[in-house]
């Protein structure tokens, strides 16, 4: 087997079946490849299959059903797309796919989505909001995806907030999904995450007093970087997050580094690492004030955890460490360990009593 295959099954498997790929698919598409070169096409001809699945639910007007296949068929064109840099056309197809069938999916969600464009350094972040069917207006959690990860992928985790009553604005940013092709990744994320805030405060149905940000892989180091610079984030939750990405580059995966190159806009190897040393909360730390969960775990083997570690100790306002000693990057092993306790958290922070 192809070393990158091996790699990203190695270290993404309970990702993907956390985040929506049927445990059946994904050894289906998994046990006959071999080589990385065929891994876009391969996911793409399963998630084919699902939105095909949704196109029947639509004629035959099973319109529930017909959201959640095309939300499947999302989440696989995504994962065929999601470190596929070394072939930007397939790659740029399969994402085109996986927006088409989250975009159709978004009507027939319980709750529904809304898709929101944000006009942003001459170009556009979209994102996804949804908020829950009782009446408003709503607190909503800012999700934010890391270097691989984009909006397409956090249907499960949107759930864990929107049933305890809180809305969801899952959303790409620069160098992200929807984003990257026209704005390479930034490290002050306080700018882009201005934008969104203000977008998000705006929408009908929206408490703008009760905003807050999570953050997935290198998200994990954008919601604190948010926080860092905008009062009005009520709490963050950084997940599996570096405290500077640049001190993270020798022992990261061939092709994490070559997606970060790609979607940095940088030209060598040289160049991506001085980029990501600018992904850096050093300085900011003393910035973040409202309540911080930072949850790790200790064989992550792409974000040690003692960076997790320092910035719970750095971080001025009240925070919650939450160290798991099984836990690989993003703890998605380990999820029942932390995902429903971090929905806990954010709707004790935000003022959700129901929950």
């Amino acid at each position: 087997m192809d070393e990158r295959v091996a790699s990203a099954i190695a270290n993404w498997a309970p990702r993907f079946t956390t985040n929506g790929v049927a445990v059946a698919d994904f050894e289906r598409v998994t046990r006959g490849l071999q080589r990385w070169d065929d891994w876009c096409r391969a996911w793409s001809e399963v998630a084919a299959e699902h939105e095909a699945l949704a196109v029947e639910a639509v004629r035959e007007q099973r319109l529930r059903s017909a959201g959640q296949h095309y939300a499947q068929a999302a989440v696989y064109y995504h994962f065929a797309k999601f470190l596929f840099v070394q072939d930007l056309d397939q790659m740029r197809t399969a994402h085109a796919a996986a927006v088409r069938c989250l975009t159709a999916a978004l009507p027939h969600l319980d709750p529904p989505g809304r898709r929101v464009e944000i006009p942003y350094a001459g170009a556009r972040l979209v994102g996804v909001l949804r908020l829950p069917t009782t009446p408003g207006p709503h607190p909503v959690v800012v999700m934010i995806p890391g270097l691989d990860s984009t909006k397409e992928e956090f249907r499960s985790t949107e759930a864990l907030f929107l049933e305890r009553g809180i809305g969801t604005f899952s959303v790409d940013g620069p160098g992200q999904g929807e984003a990257e092709y026209d704005l390479p990744i930034q490290g002050d994320w306080e700018k882009p995450g201005a934008a969104i805030l203000d977008a998000v405060a705006a929408q009908e149905g929206v408490d703008a007093q009760r905003l807050a940000v999570w953050g997935v892989s290198l998200g994990g180091y954008y919601a604190p970087r948010v926080a860092s610079g905008d009062a009005r984030v009520r709490a963050c939750v950084a997940l599996a997050g570096p405290y500077d990405f640049g001190d993270c580059w020798d022992q990261v995966p061939a092709l994490t580094r070559e997606a970060f190159r790609v979607r940095s806009k940088s030209a060598a190897d040289d160049e991506a690492r001085r980029v990501a040393h600018t992904l850096s909360l050093a300085g900011r730390t003393s910035s973040i004030t409202c309540p911080l969960l930072v949850v790790t775990g200790k064989r992550d083997r792409l974000i040690p955890w003692q960076h997790a570690q320092r910035l719970a100790a750095e971080a001025a306002g009240p925070t919650t460490l939450l160290l798991l000693d099984e836990g690989n990057h993003g703890c998605m092993n380990v999820a029942a360990k932390h995902r429903y306790k971090t929905a806990d958290w954010m709707a004790a922070q935000l003022g959700v009593t129901s929950a």
